[in-house]
């Protein structure tokens, strides 16, 4: 049955859905949380929970990554960051958390606009190594061809691409564009690239080699895509198509499975729940980690696309303080509203609808429940 419907008599338009719009459905086992298994696997990392931290200024530095490591995590540090560009950035960091909201885009380009030294990324990577962690680490697109022989030679775990949208087959009249499919086979090391928000854009990330796909396409707190450039992707529908291709590539490939990762819209525990629902083997946080008492932001979250110096389509936004990272995570809870012990909430959910393991719990029954959020 078709869910497009009649925008116009010139225009049709496919049914998609956010994760607000959704809901999971009890049956008919219910398990104890402490029996429930939240690990997964990536390559050669077995990961305690199925959390990678999104590669933003104002959620990891090298001392969180470390130690959200230590908490099960997987840290993605950002090396277009402040911590590659500034030997200590932390100055910086406490400024854009203090700067009147008319003034900082503008100050955030200048900041951002001095260059990426080659030396800080081998540093950041080395003292994130030092601590016995995986380590990883994200380049844009633009950035990959420039500086990924320094971040392989730091000794990195896993090289994630990540941009707002990232395809197999960008086409430029300017420059040769990055051709992931040669790179990823010449690397030495595992790559998640993303974002991808479609099952065709996904399923031809995946004939790449990609180890893993991040979904997603500007629909983080800090984004502003929807409104300056008019594109959007509901989350639950796009990682139930990636999640489709995934299934498909694995019978294409002969048995060659490619992890899912939701990147985008997944700032509350119910949000990691529908996620992984849909079919994401793991999560990208950042507004949710970025509440830590131990984010850079100190309150305050900001990506990439927030200091563009053309067409910035991000900005900083409040999102305060509420726990530590271990809190957030693995609780104890102290707030009824999803942001603390998400960990245990996923647990929770998946023992109340009776699986035993995450992978398991992507057959869970769901339900189009649309409501407006508190």
């Amino acid at each position: 049955m078709s869910n497009e419907i009649e925008i116009g008599r010139g225009k049709r338009g496919r049914r998609a859905y956010s994760f607000d719009d959704i809901a999971v459905v009890p049956s008919r086992r219910t398990r104890t949380p402490d029996d429930v298994s939240v690990t997964w696997q990536i390559d050669a990392y077995q990961v305690d929970i199925p959390v990678v931290a999104a590669p933003m200024d104002s959620v990891m530095s090298p001392a969180t990554a470390i130690e959200l490591g230590r908490l099960g995590g997987i840290g993605v540090l950002d090396l277009e960051g402040l911590w590659t560009r500034y030997a200590d950035p932390e100055p910086l960091l406490e400024e854009i958390a203090t700067i009147p909201a008319g003034d900082v885009t503008r100050r955030m380009q200048e900041l951002y606009s001095a260059p990426i030294q080659p030396e800080l990324i081998h540093e950041r990577i080395k003292e994130i190594r030092a601590a016995g962690v995986t380590v990883a680490g994200a380049l844009s697109p633009q950035r990959t061809q420039e500086h990924w022989r320094t971040v392989v030679a730091a000794g990195v775990d896993l090289f994630v691409i990540r941009g707002t949208t990232v395809s197999a087959e960008h086409v430029s009249s300017e420059a040769e564009p990055l051709n992931l499919k040669r790179f990823i086979y010449e690397l030495d090391v595992p790559v998640i690239v993303g974002g991808a928000a479609t099952y065709t854009a996904a399923l031809h990330l995946m004939r790449t080699g990609a180890a893993g796909v991040l979904v997603g396409f500007g629909g983080g707190a800090a984004n502003t895509t929807r409104t300056s450039l008019g594109i959007h992707a509901p989350m639950a529908t796009a990682v139930a198509d990636v999640a489709a291709a995934r299934r498909d590539y694995l019978d294409e490939s002969g048995g060659r499975y490619v992890h899912v990762i939701a990147d985008g819209s997944v700032g509350r525990s119910g949000d990691i729940v529908k996620a992984i629902a849909c079919g994401a083997d793991a999560v990208m946080l950042g507004a949710a980690l970025a509440r830590a008492t131990e984010a850079p932001g100190r309150g305050w979250h900001w990506g990439s696309e927030a200091h563009h110096p053309d067409l910035p389509r991000g900005e900083r936004v409040r999102v305060g303080t509420v726990g530590t990272l271990r809190e957030i995570l693995h609780g104890p809870g102290g707030r009824a509203d999803g942001t603390l012990n998400m960990i245990g909430a996923l647990r929770k959910a998946m023992a109340t609808t009776g699986f035993s393991d995450a992978k398991e719990f992507q057959r869970v029954e769901v339900v189009v429940s649309p409501y407006s959020p508190r």
